[in-house]
């Protein structure tokens, strides 16, 4: 049987080769290469053609390339089989990594000293220490997690939100819908690492700002659907929040006329805040394929019924 690779942005020979070293005997194919499509069991990809993983009629297992699963499960077509996300160690201190950058970002007012520079002002602003400011995560998965052991590290006062309660060193947990708001009412910086869900889109709505402190920032790094951008818009203008750093977007790539591109408290980066480098995710992804081929549980398996 067959693995069949797609993605728009990972080269395929480097997954290959990388593969290989860890299954010299795995049959690894191309998207435009299959071959018979009745020898595919194995799936790696992201964002695949809607109703592209259907043609391949003995499909057994979905790993998908990235943490989020949502362009999978987007297609009509989908193959009912499991459906195994992507959590490995170099994707987890990626984002884990742009989310400590962009925290000390907003902490230190680095986006007023990028405006003063354009304008050649020079004006002093000192920040307080880092365990005066108040960092909220939405979201406690494995990302969430790293993330909140790097804050602590260098001070921050770090408190999390999920849908459960977790137990991390030195880290507030709030879990549960009756929790959220006094978790919103200490987060002076709020980072948003959510996966979609039908509770999630929308979430960062001119209700939810409005329980932040003022002068609040956010930084979202979960999905662009959770985002209401009029809302935000509104939150900037008013001062209630005072800045923003966005990875993801509703549309993407972002249109060049969209109103965040020139916004003065907007940071955009292109959702580039991680990915899997393949060194390190394709021994995962080898070892969920050997518990494949040998009928052992696999993990990090997307729960239908709770949405990731």
């Amino acid at each position: 049987m067959a693995l069949i690779f797609y993605s728009p942005i990972n080269p395929a020979d480097v997954w290959e080769a990388e593969l290989k070293k860890h299954l010299p005997e795995l049959d690894f194919r191309r998207w435009e290469a299959p071959g018979d499509k009745s020898e595919i069991d194995m799936a790696l990809c992201w964002k695949p053609p809607p109703g592209g993983l259907a043609k391949f009629p003995n499909l057994k297992v979905i790993f998908s390339l990235a943490a989020g699963i949502d362009s999978l499960t987007a297609d009509p077509a989908l193959p009912d089989v499991p459906i195994v996300r992507m959590v490995e160690p170099s994707l987890t201190a990626g984002v884990a990594e742009y989310v400590l950058l962009h925290v000390l970002r907003h902490h230190k007012d680095q986006p007023r000293f990028a405006e003063q520079q354009k304008a050649r002002i020079w004006q002093e602003h000192f920040a307080p220490p880092a365990w005066t400011r108040r960092v909220g995560l939405l979201g406690l998965g494995a990302i969430g997690a790293e993330a909140a052991r790097m804050l602590v590290a260098v001070g921050f006062e770090v408190a999390g939100w999920s849908r459960t309660q977790k137990h991390l060193a030195d880290v507030t947990s709030y879990f549960g819908p009756d929790q959220l708001d006094g978790f919103l009412a200490r987060s002076d910086i709020l980072v948003c690492l959510l996966p979609k869900t039908r509770q999630t889109d929308g979430i960062l709505n001119a209700a939810l700002f409005a329980k932040l402190p003022q002068g609040a920032s956010l930084i979202n790094a979960g999905r662009g659907d959770q985002l209401i951008e009029d809302d935000l818009l509104a939150a900037l203008d008013s001062g209630q929040l005072s800045q923003a750093t966005l990875d993801v977007f509703a549309t993407e790539p972002l249109p060049p006329a969209h109103p965040f591109w020139a916004h003065p408290r907007i940071t955009v980066t292109p959702h580039s805040a991680g990915d899997p480098f393949a060194a390190s995710a394709a021994r995962v992804v080898a070892e969920n394929i050997r518990r494949f081929r040998a009928g052992q549980p696999l993990p990090h398996l997307y729960d239908r019924k709770a949405g990731y």
